[in-house]
Protein backbone atom coordinates (compact mmCIF):
# COMPACT_ATOMS: atom_id res chain seq x y z
CA UNK A 1 0.00 0.00 0.00
CA UNK A 2 1.25 3.51 -0.84
CA UNK A 3 1.67 6.08 2.04
CA UNK A 4 -0.70 8.66 1.90
CA UNK A 5 2.50 11.78 0.95
CA UNK A 6 4.65 10.76 -0.96
CA UNK A 7 7.53 12.63 -2.79
CA UNK A 8 10.03 12.02 -5.60
CA UNK A 9 12.96 14.27 -6.56
CA UNK A 10 13.85 14.98 -10.69
CA UNK A 11 17.18 16.48 -11.21
CA UNK A 12 15.83 18.97 -13.96
CA UNK A 13 19.92 19.80 -15.33
CA UNK A 14 20.40 15.66 -16.20
CA UNK A 15 16.65 14.71 -17.08
CA UNK A 16 16.79 12.05 -14.54
CA UNK A 17 15.63 11.01 -11.03
CA UNK A 18 17.69 12.17 -8.09
CA UNK A 19 18.70 9.15 -5.93
CA UNK A 20 19.82 9.44 -2.64
CA UNK A 21 18.56 12.74 -1.43
CA UNK A 22 17.60 12.81 2.58
CA UNK A 23 14.39 13.80 2.71
CA UNK A 24 11.88 14.65 6.49
CA UNK A 25 8.42 14.79 6.60
CA UNK A 26 6.93 16.96 9.45
CA UNK A 27 3.99 18.01 10.87
CA UNK A 28 3.15 21.69 11.73
CA UNK A 29 1.61 22.62 14.77
CA UNK A 30 1.88 26.16 15.63
CA UNK A 31 5.72 27.43 15.50
CA UNK A 32 6.65 23.74 16.41
CA UNK A 33 7.67 21.03 13.94
CA UNK A 34 6.77 17.41 14.41
CA UNK A 35 9.32 14.71 12.56
CA UNK A 36 6.82 12.04 11.05
CA UNK A 37 9.51 10.12 8.98
CA UNK A 38 13.08 10.59 7.09
CA UNK A 39 14.13 8.72 4.22
CA UNK A 40 16.41 8.47 1.52
CA UNK A 41 14.84 8.89 -2.41
CA UNK A 42 15.20 5.49 -4.00
CA UNK A 43 16.85 5.09 -7.77
CA UNK A 44 13.65 6.61 -9.24
CA UNK A 45 14.20 9.49 -7.06
CA UNK A 46 11.17 8.47 -4.58
CA UNK A 47 10.05 8.06 -1.66
CA UNK A 48 6.50 6.02 -1.76
CA UNK A 49 6.94 4.46 2.11
CA UNK A 50 6.51 7.11 4.50
CA UNK A 51 3.84 6.90 6.29
CA UNK A 52 0.98 4.74 7.52
CA UNK A 53 -2.39 5.75 6.79
CA UNK A 54 -3.61 6.19 10.34
CA UNK A 55 -0.92 9.10 10.64
CA UNK A 56 -2.11 11.65 8.22
CA UNK A 57 -4.44 14.07 9.74
CA UNK A 58 -5.48 17.39 8.34
CA UNK A 59 -3.41 20.32 8.76
CA UNK A 60 0.25 22.05 7.64
CA UNK A 61 2.98 19.56 7.06
CA UNK A 62 6.88 20.71 5.67
CA UNK A 63 8.72 18.53 3.93
CA UNK A 64 12.77 19.29 3.54
CA UNK A 65 15.32 18.05 1.19
CA UNK A 66 18.44 18.08 1.68
CA UNK A 67 20.10 19.03 -1.73
CA UNK A 68 23.52 19.63 -0.97
CA UNK A 69 24.89 16.36 -0.15
CA UNK A 70 23.29 15.01 -3.17
CA UNK A 71 24.93 17.85 -5.58
CA UNK A 72 28.26 17.45 -3.71
CA UNK A 73 28.15 14.15 -4.78
CA UNK A 74 27.66 15.22 -8.68
CA UNK A 75 30.90 17.44 -8.25
CA UNK A 76 28.35 20.82 -8.11
CA UNK A 77 28.20 23.46 -5.90
CA UNK A 78 24.72 24.30 -5.59
CA UNK A 79 22.91 27.64 -4.46
CA UNK A 80 20.26 25.89 -2.76
CA UNK A 81 21.61 23.84 0.16
CA UNK A 82 18.36 22.83 1.39
CA UNK A 83 14.95 22.96 -0.05
CA UNK A 84 11.80 23.36 2.04
CA UNK A 85 8.24 23.10 1.23
CA UNK A 86 4.99 24.03 3.10
CA UNK A 87 1.40 22.61 2.14
CA UNK A 88 -1.46 21.91 4.19
CA UNK A 89 -3.78 18.79 3.96
CA UNK A 90 -8.20 19.61 4.37
CA UNK A 91 -9.14 16.32 3.13
CA UNK A 92 -7.76 13.02 4.77
CA UNK A 93 -9.22 10.50 2.67
CA UNK A 94 -6.92 11.41 0.06
CA UNK A 95 -3.63 11.18 -1.69
CA UNK A 96 -0.80 13.97 -1.30
CA UNK A 97 1.91 13.46 -3.78
CA UNK A 98 4.41 16.66 -3.17
CA UNK A 99 7.28 16.58 -6.04
CA UNK A 100 10.46 18.48 -6.35
CA UNK A 101 12.11 19.49 -9.59
CA UNK A 102 15.85 20.50 -8.81
CA UNK A 103 18.89 21.87 -10.21
CA UNK A 104 21.92 23.59 -8.56
CA UNK A 105 20.46 26.96 -8.84
CA UNK A 106 16.58 26.62 -8.89
CA UNK A 107 13.91 24.51 -8.06
CA UNK A 108 9.86 23.91 -8.14
CA UNK A 109 7.40 22.08 -7.02
CA UNK A 110 3.56 21.44 -7.28
CA UNK A 111 0.70 18.92 -6.63
CA UNK A 112 1.42 16.12 -7.64
CA UNK A 113 -1.07 12.98 -8.47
Amino acid sequence: MRSPITTHVLDTNLGKPAEGIEVTLYRKQGNTLTEIAKDKTNSDGRIVEWMAETERQAGEYQIRFETDAYFEKLGQTCFYPSVTIDFRIEATDEHYHVPLLVSAFGFSTYRGS
